[in-house]
């Protein structure tokens, strides 16, 4: 099939969870035999990129400002994609989905596929009219399409529950990371010492919860220094439009040598980051299914995550979650975990077998399962219920 991928930044993916999953699911498409398009922005790859990993990559243009870069380049992308003559066109994320009308009115023999990551209208960075496109942007997603995909049981349930229709779920995947032990590069750029930090990995907005992760480790080395006084909590990501945050952050961290921010890293350092973390956190107040959580897991990581649904789909032990937005259960469950090195080794065993649950090669057959016929997909749901 001749696949184009919409909605997504670009690939190889820098940073973004879109972009993870577009960078892998295309990639595994294009060693099936299929012909993908991946639509990119020139701000966020490199224009001479062409070619990944037997995907073509095609930029075009946007306006890059935050309300405007992704509506403007996937309407460039779609009309693009129509000359291409595609069997398939994905779109990826509610915002672009709003999009998802015009291959339906301009080419209806071309299949239209619609892909959830996340409700990003209860994402802290919005305000009201951005809101109000991207919950119509839901409706979108789901009215146009021939098929509508979301990445976590929390997310279909969501969309029957608010919408009264039925999704297909195909989770984000992960490929299972090799353990090294390389530690060079942190611990020349930041003093690291492996198995004696906290890893947070995204972006740094508000719903995010860094804020959280900050306050609550400054609060458990108060309470336990003999405990943590040799580790440190390192933040890792960049920003999305949302410099003021992470200058709130940097201030907050002031002075404290404890808290390390590394900025956006891929590549070696950041395997490095991960394979060498004594626990990772993810204190997200909303997500889809988080792909920097599947990452941890994949390292045979322990992972701290917030109480929400969609990590609950992940880390299934409770001894790993603490209340959503509570610093104080936070604080505590750093205390309690850290305290616990047998506890730690054998969650992470754990989650390095449940990571191989999440593999691309299954996620990509079940997503041309969806490509194909409304009949097709049909009995894919029969056979996942």
């Amino acid at each position: 099939m001749r696949i184009a991928m919409l909605g997504q930044k670009g690939i190889p993916a820098i940073y973004g969870g879109i972009e993870r999953h577009v960078e892998e699911l295309s990639v595994e498409l294009a060693k099936k035999g299929h012909n993908v398009l991946v639509y990119a922005r020139q701000w966020y790859t490199p224009v001479d990129i062409k070619n990944y990993k037997g995907v073509k990559v095609v930029h075009t243009p946007s306006i890059h400002t935050k309300h405007l870069d992704t509506i403007t380049h996937t309407f460039c992308s779609v009309i693009h994609a129509l000359r291409q003559k595609p069997d398939v066109i994905h779109f990826h994320g509610v915002g672009p989905s709003l999009l998802s009308w015009i291959p339906r009115l301009l080419a209806p023999r071309v299949r239209v596929i619609a892909n959830v990551h996340s409700l990003d209208r209860y994402h802290q960075k919005w305000g009201w009219f951005a809101k109000l496109m991207l919950k119509l942007g839901e409706r979108a997603a789901y009215t146009f399409p021939h098929q509508t995909i979301v990445v976590s049981k929390t997310m279909q349930n969501y969309f029957l529950n608010e919408y009264q229709t039925m999704t297909s779920y195909v989770p984000n995947g992960v490929a299972i990371s090799e353990i090294a032990g390389q530690s060079a590069l942190i611990e020349d750029k930041w003093n690291l010492t492996p198995k004696k930090y906290l890893l947070m990995v995204s972006r740094l907005v508000r719903h995010k919860g860094a804020h959280y992760l900050l306050e609550a480790w400054q609060m458990a080395r108060q309470q336990n220094p003999h405990l943590l006084g040799d580790w440190k909590l390192v933040i890792v990501g960049g920003t999305a439009y949302t410099d003021d945050y992470a200058d709130e952050l940097k201030h907050a961290a002031r002075g404290d040598n404890s808290v390390v921010f590394t900025g956006s890293q891929h590549g070696q350092t950041l395997a490095e980051l991960f394979a060498n973390a004594g626990l990772f956190v993810h204190p997200s107040e909303n997500e889809g299914l988080p792909i920097a959580v599947l990452q941890a897991m994949s390292f045979g990581k322990p992972a701290l995550v917030s109480d929400i649904s969609e990590h609950k789909e992940l880390i299934l032990d409770s001894n790993f979650w603490f209340a959503n937005g509570n610093i104080i259960s936070l604080a505590r469950k750093i205390i309690a975990l850290v305290s616990d090195g047998y506890g730690l080794a054998k969650a992470g065993a754990v989650n390095r077998a449940m990571a191989q649950n999440f593999n691309w090669n299954d996620i990509a057959d079940k997503t041309v399962k969806l490509y194909g016929s409304k009949e097709n997909a049909a009995e894919y749901e029969t056979a996942s219920a």
